[in-house]
Protein backbone atom coordinates (compact mmCIF):
# COMPACT_ATOMS: atom_id res chain seq x y z
CA UNK A 1 0.00 0.00 0.00
CA UNK A 2 2.66 2.43 0.43
CA UNK A 3 4.22 1.50 -2.70
CA UNK A 4 1.01 2.62 -4.09
CA UNK A 5 0.74 5.65 -2.79
CA UNK A 6 4.67 6.81 -3.43
CA UNK A 7 3.26 6.90 -7.51
CA UNK A 8 1.35 9.45 -9.43
CA UNK A 9 -0.75 7.83 -12.29
CA UNK A 10 1.62 8.04 -14.96
CA UNK A 11 4.04 6.05 -13.12
CA UNK A 12 1.46 3.33 -12.15
CA UNK A 13 0.86 3.34 -15.74
CA UNK A 14 4.20 2.58 -16.50
CA UNK A 15 4.59 -0.28 -13.63
CA UNK A 16 1.31 -1.69 -16.04
CA UNK A 17 3.36 -1.14 -19.58
CA UNK A 18 6.54 -2.86 -17.81
CA UNK A 19 4.90 -5.70 -16.37
CA UNK A 20 5.86 -5.37 -13.09
CA UNK A 21 2.27 -5.13 -11.71
CA UNK A 22 -0.98 -6.61 -13.26
CA UNK A 23 -3.73 -3.79 -13.73
CA UNK A 24 -5.85 -6.28 -10.99
CA UNK A 25 -2.84 -5.39 -8.32
CA UNK A 26 -3.53 -1.81 -8.43
CA UNK A 27 -7.45 -2.17 -8.55
CA UNK A 28 -7.02 -3.92 -5.33
CA UNK A 29 -5.00 -1.62 -3.79
CA UNK A 30 -7.17 1.41 -4.35
CA UNK A 31 -10.03 -0.21 -3.13
CA UNK A 32 -8.19 -1.37 0.05
CA UNK A 33 -7.43 1.91 0.76
CA UNK A 34 -10.78 2.96 0.10
CA UNK A 35 -11.83 0.73 2.62
CA UNK A 36 -10.01 2.32 4.82
CA UNK A 37 -10.11 5.70 4.33
CA UNK A 38 -13.56 6.22 2.77
CA UNK A 39 -15.63 5.99 5.74
CA UNK A 40 -13.77 8.92 7.33
CA UNK A 41 -13.66 11.51 4.00
CA UNK A 42 -16.89 10.37 2.49
CA UNK A 43 -15.56 11.03 -0.73
CA UNK A 44 -16.70 7.65 -2.83
CA UNK A 45 -20.25 7.30 -2.92
CA UNK A 46 -21.45 5.22 -5.69
CA UNK A 47 -19.40 1.92 -6.22
CA UNK A 48 -19.01 0.73 -9.10
CA UNK A 49 -18.19 -2.77 -8.91
CA UNK A 50 -17.10 -4.67 -11.10
CA UNK A 51 -14.97 -1.87 -12.28
CA UNK A 52 -15.77 -0.37 -15.90
CA UNK A 53 -12.45 -0.68 -17.98
CA UNK A 54 -11.69 -1.11 -22.19
CA UNK A 55 -9.02 -2.68 -23.01
CA UNK A 56 -7.15 -0.68 -25.10
CA UNK A 57 -2.94 -2.22 -24.97
CA UNK A 58 -0.32 0.60 -24.82
CA UNK A 59 -3.11 3.22 -23.67
CA UNK A 60 -1.38 5.77 -22.07
CA UNK A 61 -2.74 4.78 -18.50
CA UNK A 62 -4.17 1.13 -18.76
CA UNK A 63 -4.62 -0.31 -15.75
CA UNK A 64 -4.54 2.67 -13.47
CA UNK A 65 -7.46 3.06 -11.00
CA UNK A 66 -9.53 5.81 -11.54
CA UNK A 67 -12.75 7.78 -9.79
CA UNK A 68 -15.52 9.81 -11.93
CA UNK A 69 -17.58 13.15 -10.50
CA UNK A 70 -21.18 12.34 -9.91
CA UNK A 71 -21.62 15.29 -11.88
CA UNK A 72 -22.72 15.30 -15.73
CA UNK A 73 -20.06 12.70 -15.96
CA UNK A 74 -21.99 10.03 -17.35
CA UNK A 75 -21.41 5.84 -17.17
CA UNK A 76 -23.58 4.38 -19.36
CA UNK A 77 -26.14 1.92 -16.70
CA UNK A 78 -24.92 3.95 -13.64
CA UNK A 79 -26.99 6.86 -12.35
CA UNK A 80 -25.25 10.65 -12.59
CA UNK A 81 -27.38 11.85 -9.69
CA UNK A 82 -25.61 15.15 -9.75
CA UNK A 83 -26.08 15.05 -5.72
CA UNK A 84 -29.35 15.58 -5.84
CA UNK A 85 -32.34 12.87 -4.67
CA UNK A 86 -34.03 13.38 -7.53
CA UNK A 87 -31.65 11.64 -9.94
CA UNK A 88 -29.87 9.36 -7.66
CA UNK A 89 -32.04 6.06 -9.53
CA UNK A 90 -32.02 7.01 -13.20
CA UNK A 91 -29.48 5.20 -15.22
CA UNK A 92 -27.24 6.93 -17.98
CA UNK A 93 -28.13 5.91 -21.30
CA UNK A 94 -24.29 6.52 -22.64
CA UNK A 95 -21.26 7.61 -21.82
CA UNK A 96 -20.13 11.29 -21.99
CA UNK A 97 -17.48 12.14 -24.04
CA UNK A 98 -14.87 12.89 -20.94
CA UNK A 99 -15.82 9.33 -19.51
CA UNK A 100 -15.65 7.29 -22.98
CA UNK A 101 -12.06 9.14 -23.50
CA UNK A 102 -11.17 8.03 -20.17
CA UNK A 103 -11.92 4.73 -20.80
CA UNK A 104 -10.28 4.65 -23.78
CA UNK A 105 -7.27 6.16 -22.72
CA UNK A 106 -6.61 2.66 -19.78
CA UNK A 107 -7.88 3.68 -17.10
CA UNK A 108 -10.43 1.81 -14.69
CA UNK A 109 -13.09 3.36 -13.56
CA UNK A 110 -14.17 1.73 -9.65
CA UNK A 111 -16.31 4.60 -8.29
CA UNK A 112 -18.47 7.73 -8.88
CA UNK A 113 -16.72 11.14 -5.97
CA UNK A 114 -19.02 12.99 -3.96
CA UNK A 115 -20.77 16.58 -5.00
CA UNK A 116 -22.65 19.43 -4.01
CA UNK A 117 -26.49 19.64 -5.80
CA UNK A 118 -25.74 20.58 -9.62
CA UNK A 119 -22.25 21.33 -8.30
CA UNK A 120 -24.10 24.72 -7.13
CA UNK A 121 -21.85 25.21 -4.18
CA UNK A 122 -17.79 25.94 -3.58
CA UNK A 123 -18.34 23.23 -0.82
CA UNK A 124 -19.44 19.35 -0.97
CA UNK A 125 -22.28 19.26 1.71
CA UNK A 126 -25.53 17.48 0.05
CA UNK A 127 -28.48 16.08 1.69
CA UNK A 128 -28.07 13.24 -0.95
CA UNK A 129 -24.93 11.55 0.73
CA UNK A 130 -23.90 13.91 3.85
CA UNK A 131 -20.87 16.02 3.73
CA UNK A 132 -17.36 15.21 2.04
CA UNK A 133 -14.40 16.27 4.18
CA UNK A 134 -10.88 17.11 3.79
CA UNK A 135 -8.34 14.88 4.80
CA UNK A 136 -5.99 17.60 6.09
CA UNK A 137 -8.89 18.16 8.88
CA UNK A 138 -11.70 16.42 8.56
CA UNK A 139 -13.67 19.32 10.64
CA UNK A 140 -13.56 20.93 7.52
CA UNK A 141 -14.65 21.41 3.98
CA UNK A 142 -12.35 19.73 0.62
CA UNK A 143 -14.04 22.30 -1.11
CA UNK A 144 -16.31 21.88 -3.94
CA UNK A 145 -17.71 21.14 -6.26
CA UNK A 146 -15.10 18.40 -7.01
CA UNK A 147 -14.48 17.99 -3.32
CA UNK A 148 -14.98 14.46 -3.45
CA UNK A 149 -12.55 13.73 -6.09
CA UNK A 150 -10.18 15.99 -4.45
CA UNK A 151 -10.25 14.09 -0.71
CA UNK A 152 -9.71 11.47 -3.00
CA UNK A 153 -6.52 11.86 -4.72
CA UNK A 154 -5.59 14.13 -0.78
CA UNK A 155 -6.40 10.43 0.76
CA UNK A 156 -4.39 8.18 -1.27
CA UNK A 157 -7.16 6.32 -2.62
CA UNK A 158 -6.11 7.46 -6.12
CA UNK A 159 -3.60 9.50 -7.43
CA UNK A 160 -5.40 11.76 -9.69
CA UNK A 161 -8.98 12.32 -10.56
CA UNK A 162 -11.91 13.34 -12.16
CA UNK A 163 -13.27 16.73 -11.80
CA UNK A 164 -15.19 20.03 -13.15
CA UNK A 165 -15.15 23.18 -13.09
CA UNK A 166 -18.35 26.17 -13.46
CA UNK A 167 -17.15 28.46 -11.50
CA UNK A 168 -13.87 27.38 -9.61
CA UNK A 169 -14.41 23.58 -9.17
CA UNK A 170 -11.29 22.74 -9.94
CA UNK A 171 -9.17 24.78 -8.55
CA UNK A 172 -10.87 25.48 -5.40
CA UNK A 173 -11.00 21.68 -3.99
CA UNK A 174 -7.17 21.62 -5.23
CA UNK A 175 -6.32 24.26 -3.24
CA UNK A 176 -8.40 22.90 -0.37
CA UNK A 177 -6.68 19.39 -0.43
CA UNK A 178 -2.77 20.37 -1.32
CA UNK A 179 -3.74 19.37 -4.98
CA UNK A 180 -2.47 20.53 -8.51
CA UNK A 181 -5.86 21.85 -10.58
CA UNK A 182 -6.01 22.91 -14.28
CA UNK A 183 -8.82 24.27 -15.54
CA UNK A 184 -8.20 24.42 -19.55
CA UNK A 185 -9.42 26.94 -21.70
CA UNK A 186 -13.09 27.83 -23.20
CA UNK A 187 -13.58 24.46 -25.81
CA UNK A 188 -10.11 22.34 -25.49
CA UNK A 189 -12.39 19.71 -23.82
CA UNK A 190 -15.43 18.85 -25.54
CA UNK A 191 -18.57 18.23 -23.80
CA UNK A 192 -21.50 15.48 -25.39
CA UNK A 193 -22.47 13.85 -26.24
CA UNK A 194 -25.73 14.13 -24.66
CA UNK A 195 -25.45 17.88 -23.26
CA UNK A 196 -23.81 21.00 -25.00
CA UNK A 197 -21.51 23.17 -23.19
CA UNK A 198 -22.30 23.46 -19.84
CA UNK A 199 -23.01 26.60 -17.93
CA UNK A 200 -22.91 28.60 -21.88
CA UNK A 201 -19.77 27.52 -22.15
CA UNK A 202 -18.53 28.53 -18.72
CA UNK A 203 -17.88 25.20 -17.20
CA UNK A 204 -15.36 22.65 -18.73
CA UNK A 205 -13.92 18.93 -17.52
CA UNK A 206 -10.67 18.11 -16.29
CA UNK A 207 -8.78 16.68 -13.42
CA UNK A 208 -7.20 17.11 -9.80
CA UNK A 209 -3.85 15.27 -9.59
CA UNK A 210 -1.00 15.24 -7.14
CA UNK A 211 1.57 15.64 -9.92
CA UNK A 212 1.58 18.17 -12.57
CA UNK A 213 2.87 15.92 -15.47
CA UNK A 214 0.05 13.42 -14.51
CA UNK A 215 -2.66 16.90 -15.22
CA UNK A 216 -0.36 17.23 -18.12
CA UNK A 217 -1.16 14.19 -19.43
CA UNK A 218 -4.65 14.22 -18.82
CA UNK A 219 -5.13 17.24 -20.51
CA UNK A 220 -3.64 15.56 -23.50
CA UNK A 221 -6.20 12.93 -23.19
CA UNK A 222 -9.48 14.97 -22.96
CA UNK A 223 -8.58 17.51 -25.76
CA UNK A 224 -9.66 18.26 -29.06
CA UNK A 225 -13.13 18.04 -30.52
CA UNK A 226 -15.83 15.52 -31.50
CA UNK A 227 -18.38 15.76 -34.88
CA UNK A 228 -20.60 17.37 -32.14
CA UNK A 229 -18.22 20.58 -31.08
CA UNK A 230 -19.58 23.81 -31.39
CA UNK A 231 -16.34 25.26 -32.52
CA UNK A 232 -12.51 24.05 -33.38
CA UNK A 233 -10.21 24.91 -30.64
CA UNK A 234 -6.25 25.40 -31.35
CA UNK A 235 -4.73 22.76 -30.71
CA UNK A 236 -0.44 22.25 -29.89
CA UNK A 237 1.75 21.59 -31.83
CA UNK A 238 3.53 18.85 -29.06
CA UNK A 239 1.67 17.24 -26.60
CA UNK A 240 0.93 18.82 -23.42
CA UNK A 241 2.78 15.72 -21.62
CA UNK A 242 5.74 17.28 -23.19
CA UNK A 243 5.96 20.78 -21.43
CA UNK A 244 6.82 19.05 -18.12
CA UNK A 245 10.25 19.91 -17.10
CA UNK A 246 10.61 22.79 -20.03
CA UNK A 247 11.86 25.91 -18.63
CA UNK A 248 8.96 28.72 -19.04
CA UNK A 249 11.42 30.98 -19.79
CA UNK A 250 11.17 34.65 -18.05
CA UNK A 251 7.49 35.97 -17.51
CA UNK A 252 6.22 38.65 -16.15
CA UNK A 253 3.56 38.01 -13.39
CA UNK A 254 0.94 40.72 -11.66
CA UNK A 255 0.25 39.93 -8.08
CA UNK A 256 -3.72 40.73 -7.04
CA UNK A 257 -4.53 39.81 -3.44
CA UNK A 258 -7.94 42.68 -3.59
CA UNK A 259 -10.92 41.45 -4.17
CA UNK A 260 -14.07 44.07 -3.78
CA UNK A 261 -16.17 40.85 -3.20
CA UNK A 262 -14.07 39.62 0.37
CA UNK A 263 -12.57 43.23 1.19
CA UNK A 264 -10.42 41.55 4.37
CA UNK A 265 -9.10 38.10 2.46
CA UNK A 266 -7.64 36.17 5.30
CA UNK A 267 -3.67 36.98 6.10
CA UNK A 268 -3.03 33.16 5.00
CA UNK A 269 -4.36 33.85 1.86
CA UNK A 270 -2.50 36.51 1.60
CA UNK A 271 0.76 34.72 2.28
CA UNK A 272 -0.09 32.03 -0.10
CA UNK A 273 -0.06 34.60 -2.86
CA UNK A 274 3.25 36.88 -1.41
CA UNK A 275 5.40 33.79 -0.66
CA UNK A 276 4.73 32.59 -4.46
CA UNK A 277 5.49 35.69 -5.89
CA UNK A 278 8.39 35.97 -3.71
CA UNK A 279 9.85 31.95 -4.74
CA UNK A 280 8.60 33.43 -8.99
CA UNK A 281 10.99 36.51 -8.21
CA UNK A 282 13.62 33.71 -6.94
CA UNK A 283 13.44 31.71 -10.30
CA UNK A 284 13.61 34.72 -12.69
CA UNK A 285 10.78 36.15 -13.19
CA UNK A 286 9.44 39.52 -13.13
CA UNK A 287 6.18 39.61 -10.28
CA UNK A 288 4.65 43.08 -10.65
CA UNK A 289 2.06 43.89 -7.25
CA UNK A 290 -0.93 45.45 -8.54
CA UNK A 291 -2.50 48.40 -7.11
CA UNK A 292 -6.15 47.46 -8.25
CA UNK A 293 -7.46 44.26 -9.37
CA UNK A 294 -7.34 43.98 -13.60
CA UNK A 295 -11.58 43.53 -13.28
CA UNK A 296 -14.67 44.47 -11.91
CA UNK A 297 -14.98 41.58 -9.94
CA UNK A 298 -18.42 42.67 -8.12
CA UNK A 299 -19.78 43.22 -11.56
CA UNK A 300 -18.36 39.77 -12.62
CA UNK A 301 -19.71 37.95 -9.51
CA UNK A 302 -23.30 39.03 -10.35
CA UNK A 303 -23.02 38.23 -13.96
CA UNK A 304 -21.99 34.95 -13.17
CA UNK A 305 -24.80 34.29 -10.53
CA UNK A 306 -27.40 35.56 -12.60
CA UNK A 307 -26.25 32.98 -14.98
CA UNK A 308 -25.87 30.26 -12.71
CA UNK A 309 -29.97 30.85 -11.32
CA UNK A 310 -31.38 30.56 -14.64
CA UNK A 311 -29.37 27.49 -14.89
CA UNK A 312 -30.32 25.65 -11.63
CA UNK A 313 -34.16 26.39 -12.90
CA UNK A 314 -33.34 24.49 -16.09
CA UNK A 315 -31.32 21.93 -14.34
CA UNK A 316 -34.83 21.34 -11.97
CA UNK A 317 -37.07 20.95 -14.77
CA UNK A 318 -34.90 18.89 -16.62
CA UNK A 319 -34.24 16.43 -13.17
CA UNK A 320 -38.36 16.30 -13.26
CA UNK A 321 -38.61 15.79 -16.33
CA UNK A 322 -36.75 12.81 -16.27
CA UNK A 323 -37.15 11.51 -12.92
CA UNK A 324 -40.79 12.31 -12.24
CA UNK A 325 -39.63 13.98 -8.89
CA UNK A 326 -41.45 16.91 -7.05
CA UNK A 327 -40.32 19.53 -5.19
CA UNK A 328 -39.60 16.86 -2.61
CA UNK A 329 -36.43 15.38 -4.60
CA UNK A 330 -34.15 18.61 -4.17
CA UNK A 331 -32.87 20.75 -1.73
CA UNK A 332 -34.24 23.83 -0.14
CA UNK A 333 -31.15 25.83 -1.39
CA UNK A 334 -31.46 24.72 -4.83
CA UNK A 335 -34.90 25.32 -5.20
CA UNK A 336 -34.54 28.39 -4.09
CA UNK A 337 -31.53 29.49 -6.48
CA UNK A 338 -33.56 27.64 -9.23
CA UNK A 339 -36.62 30.39 -8.38
CA UNK A 340 -34.61 33.37 -8.37
CA UNK A 341 -33.70 31.81 -12.15
CA UNK A 342 -37.31 31.48 -12.93
CA UNK A 343 -37.67 35.29 -11.31
CA UNK A 344 -34.44 36.18 -13.42
CA UNK A 345 -36.09 39.23 -16.89
CA UNK A 346 -34.84 37.88 -19.91
CA UNK A 347 -32.98 40.76 -21.00
CA UNK A 348 -31.14 40.93 -17.47
CA UNK A 349 -29.82 37.23 -18.27
CA UNK A 350 -29.21 38.40 -22.36
CA UNK A 351 -27.25 41.67 -20.85
CA UNK A 352 -25.24 39.38 -17.98
CA UNK A 353 -23.97 37.28 -20.98
CA UNK A 354 -23.17 40.09 -23.22
CA UNK A 355 -20.99 41.38 -20.53
CA UNK A 356 -18.95 38.62 -20.34
CA UNK A 357 -17.17 40.41 -23.47
CA UNK A 358 -16.54 43.06 -21.22
CA UNK A 359 -14.75 41.40 -18.97
CA UNK A 360 -12.81 39.61 -21.95
CA UNK A 361 -12.09 42.55 -22.97
CA UNK A 362 -10.88 44.12 -19.70
CA UNK A 363 -8.66 40.46 -19.36
CA UNK A 364 -7.04 40.42 -22.32
CA UNK A 365 -6.07 44.24 -21.70
CA UNK A 366 -4.05 43.11 -18.52
CA UNK A 367 -2.31 40.24 -20.59
CA UNK A 368 -0.82 42.66 -23.33
CA UNK A 369 1.36 43.72 -20.34
CA UNK A 370 1.80 40.45 -18.17
CA UNK A 371 1.64 36.56 -19.14
CA UNK A 372 -0.08 35.64 -15.94
CA UNK A 373 -2.14 37.34 -12.93
CA UNK A 374 -1.67 35.64 -9.81
CA UNK A 375 -4.36 35.48 -7.06
CA UNK A 376 -4.74 32.81 -3.98
CA UNK A 377 -7.00 30.62 -4.93
CA UNK A 378 -9.41 31.67 -2.20
CA UNK A 379 -9.57 33.82 0.34
CA UNK A 380 -10.40 31.86 3.45
CA UNK A 381 -8.49 28.53 4.38
CA UNK A 382 -11.08 25.86 3.96
CA UNK A 383 -13.72 26.89 6.34
CA UNK A 384 -15.64 24.09 8.82
CA UNK A 385 -18.36 21.70 7.67
CA UNK A 386 -21.66 23.18 8.08
CA UNK A 387 -20.36 26.71 8.08
CA UNK A 388 -22.69 28.13 5.55
CA UNK A 389 -25.63 26.62 6.89
CA UNK A 390 -28.22 28.81 7.56
CA UNK A 391 -29.81 29.91 11.00
CA UNK A 392 -32.98 28.61 11.49
CA UNK A 393 -35.50 31.18 11.15
CA UNK A 394 -34.33 32.13 7.93
CA UNK A 395 -34.32 28.85 6.45
CA UNK A 396 -38.27 28.65 7.81
CA UNK A 397 -38.35 32.42 5.96
CA UNK A 398 -37.28 30.96 2.66
CA UNK A 399 -39.47 27.83 3.02
CA UNK A 400 -42.41 29.75 3.27
CA UNK A 401 -41.33 32.25 0.72
CA UNK A 402 -41.02 28.71 -1.92
CA UNK A 403 -44.49 27.80 -0.43
CA UNK A 404 -46.40 30.99 -1.36
CA UNK A 405 -44.95 30.90 -4.73
CA UNK A 406 -43.41 34.36 -4.00
CA UNK A 407 -40.21 34.07 -5.47
CA UNK A 408 -40.53 37.04 -7.56
CA UNK A 409 -40.39 39.05 -4.50
CA UNK A 410 -36.85 37.62 -3.50
CA UNK A 411 -35.64 40.04 -6.29
CA UNK A 412 -36.67 42.66 -3.68
CA UNK A 413 -34.65 41.61 -1.45
CA UNK A 414 -31.05 41.75 -0.36
CA UNK A 415 -30.66 37.30 -0.89
CA UNK A 416 -28.75 38.10 -3.90
CA UNK A 417 -26.04 39.66 -2.26
CA UNK A 418 -26.03 37.90 0.75
CA UNK A 419 -26.01 34.87 -1.64
CA UNK A 420 -22.69 36.58 -2.98
CA UNK A 421 -21.09 37.63 0.46
CA UNK A 422 -21.60 33.56 1.73
CA UNK A 423 -21.11 31.62 -1.20
CA UNK A 424 -18.55 33.56 -3.35
CA UNK A 425 -17.11 35.34 0.01
CA UNK A 426 -14.15 32.96 0.99
CA UNK A 427 -13.85 31.75 -3.37
CA UNK A 428 -14.00 35.46 -4.42
CA UNK A 429 -10.99 35.10 -7.46
CA UNK A 430 -11.73 31.83 -9.42
CA UNK A 431 -14.99 32.91 -11.07
CA UNK A 432 -13.14 35.31 -13.29
CA UNK A 433 -11.72 32.52 -15.78
CA UNK A 434 -14.72 30.49 -16.09
CA UNK A 435 -17.07 33.77 -17.25
CA UNK A 436 -13.60 34.66 -19.88
CA UNK A 437 -13.15 31.29 -20.82
CA UNK A 438 -9.33 31.64 -19.73
CA UNK A 439 -7.24 29.17 -18.27
CA UNK A 440 -6.15 28.94 -14.46
CA UNK A 441 -4.40 26.68 -12.25
CA UNK A 442 -4.17 26.41 -8.17
CA UNK A 443 -0.73 25.13 -7.19
CA UNK A 444 0.03 24.10 -3.59
CA UNK A 445 2.27 26.35 -2.09
CA UNK A 446 1.06 27.20 0.89
CA UNK A 447 0.20 25.38 4.31
CA UNK A 448 -1.63 27.20 7.28
CA UNK A 449 0.11 26.85 10.92
CA UNK A 450 -2.75 24.75 11.22
CA UNK A 451 -1.85 22.35 8.69
CA UNK A 452 -4.69 23.13 6.07
CA UNK A 453 -3.32 23.95 2.55
CA UNK A 454 -4.08 27.24 0.50
CA UNK A 455 -3.41 27.12 -3.07
CA UNK A 456 -2.10 29.91 -5.33
CA UNK A 457 -4.06 30.19 -8.34
CA UNK A 458 -2.83 31.68 -11.72
CA UNK A 459 -4.89 32.98 -14.84
CA UNK A 460 -3.49 33.06 -18.27
CA UNK A 461 -4.36 34.04 -21.72
CA UNK A 462 -6.67 31.84 -24.19
CA UNK A 463 -4.30 28.89 -24.76
CA UNK A 464 -1.57 29.40 -22.27
CA UNK A 465 -1.98 26.02 -21.14
CA UNK A 466 1.46 24.62 -22.41
CA UNK A 467 3.30 27.82 -20.79
CA UNK A 468 1.25 27.68 -17.37
CA UNK A 469 2.33 23.91 -17.32
CA UNK A 470 5.90 25.06 -17.80
CA UNK A 471 5.57 27.04 -14.93
CA UNK A 472 3.88 24.45 -12.75
CA UNK A 473 6.75 21.83 -13.03
CA UNK A 474 9.06 24.60 -12.68
CA UNK A 475 7.51 25.41 -9.33
CA UNK A 476 7.06 21.62 -8.33
CA UNK A 477 10.61 20.87 -8.86
CA UNK A 478 11.30 24.31 -6.56
CA UNK A 479 9.24 23.37 -3.98
CA UNK A 480 7.97 20.01 -4.03
CA UNK A 481 4.28 19.04 -2.78
CA UNK A 482 3.39 15.42 -3.71
CA UNK A 483 5.48 13.79 -0.42
CA UNK A 484 3.39 16.19 1.53
CA UNK A 485 0.73 13.91 2.92
CA UNK A 486 -1.83 14.36 5.65
CA UNK A 487 -1.78 12.05 8.93
CA UNK A 488 -5.13 10.26 7.26
CA UNK A 489 -3.31 9.56 3.93
CA UNK A 490 -0.43 7.63 5.99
Amino acid sequence: MDSYQNYDAVGLAELVRSGEVKPAELLDAARERAASVNPRINAIVVDIAPAVAVERPGAPFSGVPFLIKDLYQDLAGYPTSNGSRALAAVPAKENATVVQRWLDAGLVIFGKTNTPEFGAKGITEPDLFGPARNPWNTDHTPGGSSGGSAAAVAAGIVPCAAASDGGGSIRIPASACGLFGLKPSRGLVPAGPAQSESLGGTATNGVISRSVRDSAAMLDVLAGPTSVSPYLPALPTTPYADEVGREPGRLRIGVCTASSINSDPHPEAVAAAVETAELLTALGHDVVQLTQAPFDDATLAKDFLTTWFVHAADAVDEAKAASGAGDSGFELDTLLIAALGRATRPVALIRAIERRHEHVRRLAAFHEEYDLLLTPTTATPPPRIGAFDPPPALRLAQKVTLAVRASGLLRLTPIVDQLIAEHLGWVPYTQLANLTGRPAMSVPLHWTPDGLPIGAQFVGALGAEGMMIRLASQLEQARPWADRRPDLAG
